[in-house]
């Protein structure tokens, strides 16, 4: 019996590059591969044949998406497309489950991002940055925290309602997001690295108007497991895609490498930098929220 192709000899065979695939695969559930227990994806030879099938239909001067809603039909599959509606947090709960919400105050959340900044400027090399900031006037408050972040990263993006995408050397890309979807409600933070990758991905509850700013509710998740930050910055990938889809394939082509865990020398910084700003430290402030 087989045990399927890899990503790389299907990207190969189909000229069709492993971003490229993944990106299909988060967007628009296609290619579907075997999933192996180390994470791994394996591709049968029908999957491969049904690739080319989305390749002749693009020739043909079909649409990405009714292509391979054409392969997913000739498969049997249901016609299936990932909504365009998703957060990174919603798209966390979605894929796990498992994954138990915590409710976080505003005050506890600025601790506990900056913590993440911070380590991950302290030790993040080639790492890809990924935040949601909700409004403009949020993030250029955290702008000039956030370009010496982006300096050294090998990509690094921020999304809030700006008006345009805006990119600039050493500073982040700025992707503009709709307010009215459910990342306008969404403050994120990842970080992917070799050797270190945590994220923190809260969604802010309606009907908090009344309260004090700084005691406004969060459910939250945050995770080192790198599987998991993949999935959250896959998740971000596709909602970069919706207002700048260059930028998206640029920073998909930077995850195409080889998951690495943190260290316990990591684990331990991240952990007491997070306890000692949540627990007495007064980090600047990075707002959000309404």
């Amino acid at each position: 019996m087989s045990e399927g192709l890899t990503i790389r000899e299907v990207a190969r065979r189909t000229g069709v590059e492993a971003p490229t695939l993944r990106m299909w695969e988060q967007r628009h559930g296609f290619p579907e591969p075997d999933r192996r227990p180390s994470g791994h994806r394996r591709y049968s030879e029908e999957e491969v044949e049904l690739i080319f099938q989305v390749l002749r239909d693009r020739e043909a001067g079909l649409e990405l998406r009714p292509s391979i809603e054409n392969a997913k039909r000739a498969r049997g599959a249901p016609a299936r497309v990932q909504t365009d509606g998703e957060s990174i947090y919603a798209g966390l709960r979605r894929r796990r489950p498992d994954l138990l919400p915590y409710l976080q105050e505003k005050r506890t959340l600025l601790g506990l991002s900056q913590a993440i900044e911070d380590e991950c400027s302290a030790r993040a090399e080639r790492a890809v940055l990924i935040a949601s900031f909700q409004r403009e006037s949020f993030y250029r408050q955290a702008e000039a925290r956030w370009r010496d972040l982006a300096a050294p990263a090998e990509a690094a993006v921020v999304m809030a309602d700006f008006p345009r995408v805006r990119r600039r050397k050493h500073a982040p890309t700025e992707v503009p997001i709709d307010r009215a979807d459910p990342i306008g409600r969404e403050w994120s933070v990842i970080c992917e690295a070799p050797g270190f990758t945590t994220l923190l991905a809260a969604w802010e509850r309606p009907g908090q108007d009344g309260a004090p700013d700084c005691e406004r509710v969060f459910e939250t998740v945050w995770s080192v497991e790198p599987e998991l930050v993949r999935a959250a910055a896959l998740v971000a990938v596709g909602i970069i895609e919706r207002g700048a889809p260059k930028v998206a394939a640029e920073l998909s082509s930077h995850l195409d490498r080889p998951l690495g865990a943190p260290g316990i020398p990591a684990l331990q910084s991240l952990t007491n930098r997070m306890v000692a700003y949540v627990g007495g430290a007064k980090p600047q402030a990075r707002p959000s929220g309404d």
